[in-house]
């Protein structure tokens, strides 16, 4: 039976990925910093692993024997100290790819996102080849396009790591995208972009799931991928006002 082990797991998307892990017949070991994180994961049929992504021991006794890495935890907010940024979204990610490496865990799959390539511009039919913001003005953009690079500076020595992009996940469980979408709607405080005319592309949290479940079987090391409900289009950002 292959054993992983998930930060995250608490998580939405997390979440989903230890709930499939687990149907497919994995043994998963899920991060887990607060008591209702652990509660949380061992309700999905996974063992908790008390830690965050600064507990060098805790990422160690998670890895240990795993047959592969899912990192999903992340800091994700529109605005904050970039020292939170940098430490949890970059050095977290380090911590992880060099605890796996240690450990001599084969195969990590990050959980990335099309925002380490918004820089202010409309990304119009964006592929995997785009080149990342390294000095996007959003903390959280800059600072997961610089964890995307460590995961590749990282996949080496029997280590292969591949990137998974998702784009705005949707889907029942959701607590952060469609709660503020529901809100601002209720509220009168929703405006479209463009009176709703401007596309973009949208992923539900299975197709999420399945993206993360392929790339640990047959990802290309070093390799990254967008996953969406559809081609990539337009990427352009709801407002509320």
């Amino acid at each position: 039976m292959p054993l992983a082990f998930v930060t995250g797991g608490s998580g939405f998307v997390g979440g989903r990925l230890v709930a499939r892990l687990v149907a497919d017949g994995w043994t998963v070991r899920g991060l887990a910093r607060s008591h209702a994180a652990a509660a949380a994961v061992q309700g999905l049929g996974a063992e908790p692993v008390h830690g965050d992504l600064d507990d060098l021991h805790a990422l160690a006794a998670g890895v240990r024997g795993a047959d592969a890495c899912f990192h999903a935890a992340a800091k994700v907010a529109d605005f904050g100290p970039w020292a939170d940024f940098r430490r949890i979204n970059v050095g977290g990610t380090r911590r992880v790819m060099r605890a796996c490496r240690e450990a001599g865990v084969p195969r990590a799959v990050h959980v990335g996102t099309e925002a380490v390539l918004l820089d202010g511009r409309p990304l119009v039919h964006a592929d995997e080849t785009h080149p990342l913001a390294f000095r996007s003005r959003s903390p959280y953009s800059r600072s997961k396009a610089l964890a995307e690079q460590v995961v590749l500076e990282e996949s080496r020595d029997g280590l292969e790591a591949v990137v998974v992009r998702p784009r705005f996940v949707w889907g029942r469980g959701d607590t952060t995208l469609l709660p503020v979408l529901v809100d601002g709607v209720r509220s009168g405080r929703f405006r479209w972009v463009g009176g709703g005319r401007h596309l973009t592309s949208i992923t539900h949290v299975e197709n999420v799931v399945e993206g993360l479940v392929l790339a640990a079987a047959k990802g290309r090391p070093g390799g990254v991928y967008f996953v969406t409900d559809g081609e990539p289009v337009v990427f352009r950002e709801f407002v509320t006002a």
